[in-house]
């Protein structure tokens, strides 16, 4: 087999926290080839802990400090849950796919060591909002679900196409009232239709502003495209909209201050009067999202 070795330009995404300009988050979106042997040498998790999770990948073997993990994987992120691999700081980690694959690696930079562990898909998944904010939840790496990581968190996200998710607009920056400190990364896959992965064609859009504490107020409002990253080191976000025709999933990978770890947010308070409305309208009967 040909070996590759990470880092590497080609078929890349890569955030570091030296990239993003923040502590602690990264994520890198690795894509590989058929046959192909890919090598993260123990330099790229020298003082991170990771989350290796399978997006469009299936039957994929990783061998850990020389442990050997198999994992089933997923045909794309609108299939379903996948399992995972947590990654312990130091790590030298070979991944190698027979049909080839899409992979997300999760980091943040950790002072506890916690041991490479292999993690089961979720059994069931949350069904959040109602009405058209009505959208699949799976929190596969939420402090309340997966308890050994030092700061790293990560969920999946998926909207139901003409839905919106991220709402009412939340923080978690440690500004103002809000104690709870996590930086943020979204990764986007924008489906068509009733496909199991992404598609070029796709896209929708997500709002990001600051507080009224921020001393350099901001507010993007950007149209997402299929593979996109968009950083939130700040500010209340959302809401993300899934356009009709074009369901949205995201990958939110999280790490902060607060200890112990936390996924708490708060509010934005103009909006959220938002959630008590949900008591009276229904969910969405399309969630959970079912792929062709």
């Amino acid at each position: 087999m040909k070996e590759r070795y990470f880092p590497f330009a080609e078929g890349r995404k890569s955030i570091t926290p030296e990239i993003a300009g923040w502590k602690y988050c990264g994520l890198e979106i690795v894509e590989i080839r058929a046959g192909e042997i890919f090598i993260l040498g123990p330099e790229i998790l020298a003082h991170s802990e990771g989350s290796l999770i399978p997006l469009n990948a299936v039957d994929i073997q990783v061998t850990v400090d020389e442990e050997i993990f198999s994992l089933v994987g997923r045909k794309g992120v609108f299939t379903g849950s996948t399992d995972w691999l947590y990654l312990s700081p130091g790590s030298r980690v070979e991944i190698t796919s027979k049909g080839g694959s899409e992979i997300a690696l999760a980091t943040s930079l950790a002072e506890k060591k916690f041991k490479s562990c292999y993690v089961d898909a979720l059994k069931e998944i949350e069904v959040r909002g109602a009405g058209d904010a009505t959208r699949e939840v799976r929190p596969f790496m939420h402090p309340d679900i997966y308890q050994q990581a030092d700061r790293l968190m990560a969920v999946e996200l998926v909207t139901p196409d003409g839905n919106v998710s991220s709402y009412p607009p939340h923080r978690h920056d440690g500004m103002g009232d809000c104690s709870t400190s996590n930086e943020e990364i979204y990764y986007f896959r924008i489906g068509k239709g009733k496909s199991p992965h992404g598609d070029p064609e796709g896209f929708g859009l997500h709002r990001t502003y600051s507080g009224p504490e921020d001393a350099n107020p901001f507010d993007d409002n950007i149209a997402v495209r299929d593979g996109d990253i968009y950083l939130v080191p700040r500010g209340y976000h959302g809401p993300c909209v899934a356009l009709p025709g074009y369901p949205m999933y995201y990958l939110n990978v999280l790490a902060g201050d607060t200890r112990p770890r936390s996924m708490d947010f708060c509010d934005s308070p103009d909006h959220a009067w938002i959630r008590e409305s949900w008591k009276k309208l229904s969910q969405d009967p399309r969630v959970p999202w079912k792929a062709d």
